[in-house]
């Protein structure tokens, strides 16, 4: 069966869309983004795009772009149906080994994902999380101090990508000194496609695999010294001790802290910047949040998550044939679940571009729909963005955005690359 006329032929009258067009879609308004998905989400049938043409992978089928909130939940209930395993993060398909070493268990189906997640879960115990909880919010009391010192700054590299890189580095293992490399190489992971993190466009691949390497022996040597040196890490549980008789090999546990410190410091540093973003943007809504900063924490950082959505899809791939939103699909076909689409689905969210810290109820997807692919990060990434804006509104209540975002040239992941920032003079030491 042929796939169907392509959005971007179709709606050349309407918008032009196509959703494969990196310069074209991506690098537009957030506001365009907002209508172009309104657009796909009022169509009666899924919308399907050519797959984006990458000079350093064949070309290949194209895609179905799911922009409703219950579609992507449909999808991700039925793991056996909507597969992981051959690629989540790219539209395009990767080779197999590529998409282990990048992706760890976010590429993997069961039994394989299974088995990753039972072990690696050890760490995000609400034990362990609640271990976490002093070293969050000393990090972030230790973040504000510095801020306050130094005056106007990025917030990003001063505030947002600090505190989740140290917590994740400190949870490891990761000594101090490592920590800028792995956030330099982590840039590079995630913003390949931007020229500010990759130059050369024509050295993508290359760059990805020395960035990926770099990480990878990092825990390969940490990992050696915790077999025969243990302490209280996350890396010397995960190298020492057995689940149900399994242990991690040397380069799954590589694979996983890739994950790691890619997904645990993309996710939340992007979330607090928006969240920065916003609160300058809507100053009613700051005045709302700073009346009740403790009861009004919880309903804002669901707000933030979902409103920047920084994870903007996963794909899957039919095992087999099925029908999703009132269509036929066959196997093979290829789904794109656009989570920042689903987040402003009118259904489920009433006047769904406006940000208001108060939303209730909020059944955002900002880490992933229902399933086994559900974030394994979701409660500390919320534990930290809460931690660090309650330091922030305590102590700078005035801390603002003094331009636009620089934002990451993307279409995987909502990011900001540069966010300056001011408050008025003094502030809370």
């Amino acid at each position: 069966m042929q796939p169907p006329t392509s959005v971007s032929d179709a709606a050349s009258d309407v918008l032009n869309l196509n959703l494969s067009d990196l310069e074209g879609f991506w690098t537009q308004s957030i506001e365009r983004r907002h209508t172009a998905f309104n657009t796909l989400r009022e169509r009666p049938e899924l919308p399907f795009f050519d797959q984006p043409q990458l000079w350093f992978t064949p070309p290949g089928p194209g895609y179905y772009a799911l922009t409703k909130l219950d579609d992507i939940v449909e999808a991700s209930r039925q793991p056996k149906i909507f597969t992981s395993g051959k690629g989540a993060t790219s539209a395009a398909d990767m080779p197999a080994e590529f998409l282990e070493f990048y992706g760890s268990m976010i590429n993997m189906d069961d039994p394989r994902h299974s088995r990753l997640r039972r072990i690696v879960s050890r760490g995000f115990t609400p034990r362990m999380l609640d271990a976490l909880t002093d070293n969050v919010a000393k990090v972030a009391t230790r973040i504000v101090d510095e801020v306050i010192e130094n005056g106007p700054c990025d917030a990003v590299s001063a505030i947002s990508a600090k505190l989740p890189l140290t917590i994740v580095c400190d949870m490891m293992g990761i000594p101090a000194s490592q920590h800028q490399l792995v956030f330099e190489r982590t840039n590079v992971i995630l913003g390949a496609a931007d020229p500010e993190y990759v130059p050369d466009a024509e050295n993508i691949v290359t760059a990805l695999l020395s960035a990926g390497a770099d990480l990878a022996q990092v825990m390969r040597d940490l990992a050696a010294h915790r077999a025969a040196h243990p302490t209280d890490d996350l890396t010397s549980a995960l190298v020492n001790a057995q689940i149900d008789g399994e242990t991690l090999t040397p380069d799954e546990l590589a694979s996983f802290f890739i994950l790691l410190v890619v997904a645990g410091n993309e996710t939340t540093r992007n979330a607090i910047t928006w969240g920065l973003h916003l609160l300058t943007e809507y100053p009613e809504q700051r005045a709302t949040w700073l009346a009740d900063i403790d009861g009004v924490t919880p309903t804002a950082i669901e707000e933030i998550v979902r409103w920047a959505s920084p994870v903007i899809f996963m794909r899957r791939t039919l095992a087999e044939p099925a029908q999703l939103g009132g269509q036929q699909l066959e196997a093979g076909a290829k789904v794109l679940m656009y989570y920042w689409a689903a987040n402003r689905d009118p259904k489920y969210f009433t006047d769904p571009d406006r940000f208001d810290v108060l939303r209730s109820p909020n059944p955002h997807i900002g880490f992933g729909g229902p399933g086994p692919h559900f974030c394994l990060g979701a409660h500390l990434a919320r534990r930290e963005i809460s931690v660090m804006f309650r330091e922030l509104l305590s102590r700078v209540p005035d801390i603002h955005a003094t331009a636009a975002p620089s934002r990451l040239t993307s279409a995987f992941i909502n990011g900001i690359k540069h966010l300056p920032i001011d408050f008025g003079t003094g502030g809370t030491r």
